[in-house]
């Protein structure tokens, strides 16, 4: 890395102990199927071992803005030592005797990351004020490779519940030590400040943040949902019915999922250079009418499906930069630490619902149905994001 500039160095890093860092959520999405067979759990219980890391994580989330962490801590300390305890908190999963020790170790976990991503969005942003969108596209587009991952190693047979966590706490554990390696600060720090709770509401109430998190809400109403459960629609088509079939629907969804990686890319480009609640619209849009289309298509041939889904991939996880973005530009300077840590409380609660909603919709009713649900979501963020860009404007007009 000799030859990068020392934002693209603190770049760089902060991706990859971002990534390494984050695994350790995803370690849930490898082991539940085999600790389904060892605890002989229900399809809810399972379900609910995802869910626990999500809802961790918006307790977390709340913790760190309500105590003034998220702005009083420098994030990369605040990264090293949730990253650090999130580790350890997936190690004991080695001797938890069954589900009930199971389902508190993964929330714990959730509540340890929520140290993790929110500082690291709010490091990069000190280090980037021109292509902050991409900057952050970066670091999320890491984590969408690592939402990939769990269907790659499907695909492959799978390993040992026990390597499998194992090796996710070793590279959580390196990921936390990895970003004390950044050297210096970035050049647009925000300000460091002592909590007090009555300013942090007035910053996350103004009209523009309020409108940017409903949009955010809307975005991971469809995001984790797809995430979770794209696996299970895929196996589902005629085209992968066969022995090899779910090898290679497993294989399809890595790729849809991955594509993301992509998409956060293309959306931090388009953010950068038309705005970014413009951007987050076109991911929206372009996204919610995917999930519309497959739900009317989904007897076509599948290998037009895999196109769609990849599609939608691609442009489901566009948006989530630009909304973080939209916060550390519109919130006041001194709680922007507090004000993505609620944002990000207030999405991963929401993708609380949909997790669990979309195969029981999908069982009771129909795929279709399921997918136009998620649909609504990226309804209700084009909405926000058009009252947005009317309250940016008259705040802007004199008077």
């Amino acid at each position: 890395m000799a030859g990068l500039t020392a934002d693209r160095r603190a770049l760089v890093v902060i991706a990859a102990a971002t990534f390494a860092s984050m695994s350790v959520w995803f370690s849930a999405s490898f082991v539940v199927p085999q600790l389904q067979q060892l605890w002989q759990l229900t399809s809810g219980e399972s379900a609910l071992l995802t869910i626990a890391v999500q809802l961790g994580f918006v307790v977390g989330a709340l913790v760190a803005a309500a105590s003034g962490l998220a702005d009083a801590v420098p994030p990369r300390r605040l990264m090293s030592a949730g990253a650090l305890c999130a580790a350890v908190a997936n190690l004991l999963l080695l001797w938890a005797p069954g589900f009930g020790t199971a389902l508190l170790l993964r929330a714990l976990t959730g509540a340890c990351l929520a140290a993790v991503y929110p500082p690291a969005l709010k490091e990069v942003s000190s280090w980037f004020r021109k292509g902050r969108g991409t900057a952050l596209g970066v670091i999320i587009g890491a984590l969408t490779l690592g939402s990939a991952a769990p269907q790659l190693v499907k695909a492959s047979g799978g390993l040992g519940w026990q390597s499998v966590i194992a090796a996710t706490s070793v590279l959580t554990a390196f990921g936390g030590l990895l970003v004390l390696t950044v050297r210096g600060t970035g050049p647009y720090p925000f300000p460091r400040s002592v909590f007090e709770l009555r300013s942090a509401i007035r910053a996350v109430r103004s009209r523009p943040v309020l409108l940017a998190n409903l949009g955010y809400a809307g975005h991971m109403w469809e995001l984790y949902a797809m995430w979770a459960w794209i696996g299970t629609f895929l196996a589902g088509l005629r085209g992968f019915s066969g022995p090899d079939g779910p090898r290679h629907a497993a294989l399809a969804a890595f790729a849809c999922i991955g594509a993301g990686a992509a998409g956060c890319l293309v959306g931090g480009w388009i953010g950068d250079r038309v705005g970014r609640a413009q951007s987050a619209l076109i991911s929206l849009a372009l996204s919610g009418s995917t999930a519309v289309v497959l739900a009317a298509v989904r007897e076509v041939p599948t290998p037009i499906v895999v196109v769609l889904s990849a599609f939608w991939g691609f442009w489901v996880i566009a948006d989530s930069a630009q909304f973080s973005a939209l916060v550390t530009e519109t919130a006041d300077p001194r709680y922007v630490g507090s004000a993505v840590s609620l944002q990000l409380a207030l999405g991963y609660l929401t993708t609380a619902v949909t997790i669990y909603l979309v195969p029981v919709l999908a069982e009771s009713a129909s795929w279709s149905a399921a997918l136009l649900v998620l649909a609504a979501g990226p309804l209700v963020g084009v909405l926000a994001l058009v009252a947005f860009r009317r309250s940016v404007v008259v705040r802007a007009e004199p008077g």
